[in-house]
């Protein structure tokens, strides 16, 4: 590991603190967006020096762009988010998908995404068809790390800790949207899962470069 990586990991950490505690349910403002997207930015600057695969350090870049929308206000910046989350769901397929096919794997992540038709997509309304086309992918990403096997078991952790926080926001923004009660623990529990999802996959993907 190179002094630069090193220090970008460090700076990701305090900066992933610092949001999940003191500014994951703000308003959306400067300090708001530079935290929640610098988090994740500084992991995808410090992965070529860890040696991870190009395609995830893609990943982590769109992940970062992701945050940068989705600590915006409007639904405007709430599709712009999921859409480049979903190229980085792409991204990580790819770096992540082995040869042939593994039927109880791929049963369970079509099982995963048809569930989303009960829970999740009569609540999300206008977004609907937006949101169905976001499980397909993030379903196939789940595939992908599923394939890994015991191969390496940090990348499949950490998809399955990113795919985690993806169900907890969609019953944030969506099936508790008309809740009016503090969601604190929750917004936090959707970051926690998210960044140290991303960071596992980051820290796994190296072995895969």
């Amino acid at each position: 590991m190179d002094l630069l990586a090193e220090g970008l990991l460090v700076a990701a950490v305090g900066l992933a603190l610092a949001y999940g505690w003191w500014w994951v349910a703000a308003a959306p403002g400067l300090l708001r967006t530079g935290l929640k997207t610098g988090a994740g930015l500084a992991l995808a600057l410090a992965a070529p020096g860890l040696g991870a695969a190009p395609a995830v350090v893609v990943g982590l870049a769109l992940g970062a762009l992701g945050d940068f929308f989705l600590s915006r206000a409007g639904q405007a910046a709430f599709l712009a988010g999921m859409a480049a989350f979903a190229a980085g769901h792409l991204a990580y397929g790819w770096a992540f998908l082995q040869p042939g096919l593994s039927v109880p794997m791929a049963a369970a992540a079509l099982a995963l995404a048809l569930s989303t038709e009960v829970w999740l997509a009569p609540h999300a309304r206008a977004l609907h068809w937006p949101v169905r086309g976001y499980v397909l992918v993030i379903s196939a990403m789940a595939y992908a790390a599923l394939s890994l096997g015991v191969t390496a078991p940090l990348v499949t952790v950490g998809a399955a800790l990113f795919l985690g926080s993806d169900m907890l926001l969609a019953i944030d923004r969506f099936v508790l949207a008309g809740d009016l009660r503090p969601r604190l623990g929750l917004k936090r529990l959707v970051w926690a899962c998210y960044w140290a999802g991303q960071a596992l996959i980051l820290w796994g993907s190296t072995a895969l470069a």
